[in-house]
């Protein structure tokens, strides 16, 4: 079953706190709200009378709740200095248990393939593996599942010798959020990326897309749900085989990124890219290109967003909501014929 809901990304120019935030999901119709992360500040409120406060809040009006601050890299990005992540995300799981939720959303944030003086990928997945393993217990004695999101940091095949590096199990204490248009930006076809990590997804950010060719090779960039070229239909059917409920998030913002892969050294950043997805890659970029012809397709610069994000976010979970609606109404003539 799925329950629609927001990611509180996509409304960071509202400058809303969290219990704001609740109110906007219930004043819009939204099931229930994902923070990825709250700035410093209002972090350093968010104190056990907050807590308690959204806590019931969220139980009176049904809404479900998916938190996030966490992060897996144990690296400053900016500097590559270490870090200790171990109390970091345990503040993340204590609070995410205190609100009555599973989900830890995690995300570094990092670009290193598109840095050529980063540290290597290959490093900061051993580093990743170390760290993480370390938290195993933790996160288990909060009975949390730290959400890894499929940001631009590791492709799904990273992640998948992660896990199997970390001996973990599906559904235990470590998982994935899913981003579904930062699987592009990954050179990753979307459905495809969704099917290898199936067993693994316990979040999402539900989000649209266009895939284009460019100079440098190809450049992504966000659209309003269904004007991209995500095939949703496809990746919903996957995500209900699996054996618990899965909430869908609207996540939005403006802005493109650029995919230089014409350059022989970032192509080899890449290694797992074979010519199927590829070819699935291609013929995405041929769909936006008669989007963008057709004038349903353009990209929004992430300057512009603050001025547009209240009413896209509103659009996107209205659009959301229906096809949600018209599956379970699909679903139920199809239960009826059977009957």
């Amino acid at each position: 079953m799925f329950r629609v809901g927001i990611d509180n990304y996509g409304l960071y120019p509202l400058n809303l706190n969290p219990m704001e935030t609740m109110l906007w999901a219930l004043d819009h119709g939204a099931e229930g709200v994902a923070f990825s992360g709250l700035d410093e500040l209002t972090r350093s409120r968010f104190d056990c009378k907050e807590v308690i406060r959204i806590q019931t809040f969220a139980r009176e009006h049904n809404l479900f709740i998916e938190w996030g601050n966490a992060e897996h890299v144990p690296r400053d990005l900016t500097t590559w200095e270490k870090k200790d992540l171990f109390s970091h995300n345990r503040k993340a799981a204590e609070e995410a248990q205190a609100l009555g939720t599973r989900i830890v959303r995690s995300c570094s944030g990092g670009l290193m393939r598109w840095k050529p003086d980063s540290i290597p990928t290959k490093q900061l997945l051993e580093e990743m593996t170390e760290a993480l393993r370390a938290q195993k217990q933790m996160l288990m004695d909060h009975n949390v599942i730290l959400a890894i999101e499929t940001h631009f940091e590791f492709t799904t095949y990273e992640l998948l010798r992660l896990f199997e590096a970390l001996d973990a199990r599906p559904g235990e204490w470590i998982g994935i959020c899913l981003d579904t248009m930062n699987l592009l930006t990954m050179l990753e076809d979307p459905v495809m990326a969704t099917g290898r990590i199936l067993p693994w997804i316990v979040s999402t950010h539900i989000k649209d897309g266009g895939f284009r060719i460019s100079d440098s090779g190809f450049n992504s960039f966000t659209a309003p749900f269904g004007d991209g070229i995500v095939d949703f239909d496809k990746i919903f059917n996957l995500l209900e085989t699996l054996p618990w409920d899965i909430n869908l998030n609207i996540e939005d913002h403006g802005g493109d990124f650029d995919i230089p892969i014409n350059n022989p050294d970032f192509r080899k950043e890449f290694p797992d890219l074979n010519d199927d997805e590829m070819e699935k890659l291609i013929l995405l970029t041929e769909q936006t290109r008669k989007k963008m012809e057709a004038g349903i397709l353009a990209v929004l610069e992430r300057k512009e967003w603050p001025a547009v994000c209240e009413q896209r976010m509103i659009r996107d979970l209205m659009y959301l909501k229906e096809e949600v609606g018209r599956r379970k109404e699909e679903g139920e003539r199809v239960r009826d014929r059977q009957t």
